[in-house]
């Protein structure tokens, strides 16, 4: 993403924050995998939409109306031997060409200028319980200047929370940001489509997960979150990563997998028959949450407020078990008793950007917050009906459908980012023969 992109994020935020405040977010770190193995990188979201910088041990500071420069970043030096050992660093004069910033110094000089920069502010935006370690580190700098208060030094009055402006900027997303996520529906789609096509009985979960690692890879990107590849019985558990068992003859597959360029995410639930053809119950179950997310879709759209596509579905939903017979009772009064519950337990949807779960405020007070143009959302009704589940026949037993969408909302509407990956059954089973 253009250096331009950033900058602008920047300004904003800093037009917002006001003159006499300073903005202080640290970078994610290099976490143990075990003994002398890290887990692969992966920079806090904030921090990358701020800067881009993919670095840990890096520390951003924003200080509208500075003499030298409101962007400071401070960062590990340049290090030919480390390099050597465990790759290139940007260093003080990379930080400075190419991510923008007006100044940067080592990260190990952070206790000696940190609290100079701190001097003279009214009011410091952070985000406190991103890090304890941090948070005890500022504290101790605005002490420090606290200790010299008799001299004169003027000493921050306040911590306001920098997460409640910046993610709600993050909510919504510029072309740059909706190219990189379009970008990333696209490579999961094709991945989505490989693990179709490739599905057989006596598979196995994890050489139908093994398509999508090979999809991201040779994309030069990486999951957005451990992929759920449940066949049969696993299905119908929610967050399933196991993705061991064998897949058998006449079973659904419940395939809930993304990727992330540049941090972006994508986000697609599929549901199809291991042996390439839906039998008679599990048409009847996938009517209904095709329904359901049709009817959720179509109320994405500007004024419309974000529980109308979850009242939709569960609508749908509801009716449908009532229709087959795994409810009972009158309409109004399931929906109303919550009675779906036993067989839809989630929310129809998410935000979604930098993270797979995105940051902002589902509620503007008491009120569910209405749709916008740049709005970035899943839509994922489900139906789940675990085996022995009570007063239900066996026919129905180990079905679990969901089927999920990214969804951006537009000025007149919305988007389907992931319309390319079918949803209707006859299509799915058309892709599987292929």
């Amino acid at each position: 993403m253009n250096q331009t992109e950033f900058k602008r994020r920047r300004t904003q935020l800093m037009k917002m924050m006001g003159k006499n405040s300073i903005a202080i977010l640290p970078s994610s770190s290099e976490i143990a995998r075990n003994r002398d193995v890290d887990f692969p990188f992966r920079q806090d979201s904030d921090f990358l939409y701020l800067t881009g910088f993919n670095e840990p041990d890096a520390v951003v500071v924003l200080a509208p109306g500075r003499k030298h420069g409101d962007y400071i970043l401070f960062c590990r030096e340049k290090d030919p031997e480390k390099e050597t050992w465990h790759g290139r660093r940007a260093g003080q004069e990379g930080a400075i060409e190419n991510y923008g910033a007006d100044d940067s110094f080592p990260i190990d000089d952070i206790d000696d200028i940190l609290p100079g920069l701190l001097e003279g502010r009214e009011s410091i935006y952070n985000i406190m319980g991103l890090s304890a370690d941090f948070d005890q580190q500022l504290i101790g700098w605005v002490n420090h200047i606290k200790v010299q208060s008799r001299n004169g030094k003027q000493v921050p009055s306040e911590f306001l929370a920098l997460d409640f402006i910046l993610h709600d900027m993050r909510l919504f997303k510029s072309k740059a940001e909706l190219k990189l996520m379009r970008q990333a529906a696209a490579i999961n789609v094709v991945a989505h489509k490989r693990a179709m096509r490739l599905c057989q009985p006596g598979q196995y979960e994890y050489q139908v997960s093994a398509e999508f690692d090979h999809e991201f890879k040779r994309n030069n990107t990486q999951h957005a979150y451990p992929a759920i590849v449940g066949g049969g019985a696993n299905g119908c558990i929610l967050h399933y990563t196991e993705n061991t068992d064998v897949l058998n003859d006449g079973d659904l597959l419940l395939i809930d997998a993304g990727c992330e360029v540049q941090g972006y995410a994508s986000d697609i639930s599929r549901t199809f028959p291991v042996n390439g053809k839906y039998s008679a119950a599990q048409r009847e179950v996938y009517e209904i949450v095709l329904a359901a997310q049709t009817a959720a879709i179509k109320t994405v759209k500007p004024g419309n407020h974000w529980n109308d596509p979850h009242h939709a579905a569960l609508r749908i939903i509801t009716k449908g078990l009532l229709e087959i017979g795994l409810l009972k009772g009158n309409l109004a009064t399931l929906i109303k008793e919550q009675s779906y519950r036993q067989f839809y337990m989630h929310r129809t949807g998410h935000w979604l950007g930098l993270d797979v779960h995105d940051v902002g405020d589902y509620k503007v007070g008491d009120q569910w917050r209405l749709f916008e143009p740049g709005m970035v959302l899943t839509v994922e009704p489900g139906i789940y009906i675990p085996a022995h589940s009570k007063s239900v026949p066996r026919k129905w037993w180990d079905i679990g459908i969901r089927i999920e969408d990214d969804v951006l909302v537009t000025s007149t509407g919305c988007e389907v980012l992931t319309e390319a990956l079918p949803r209707k059954m006859e299509d799915i089973e058309a892709l599987m023969a292929s």
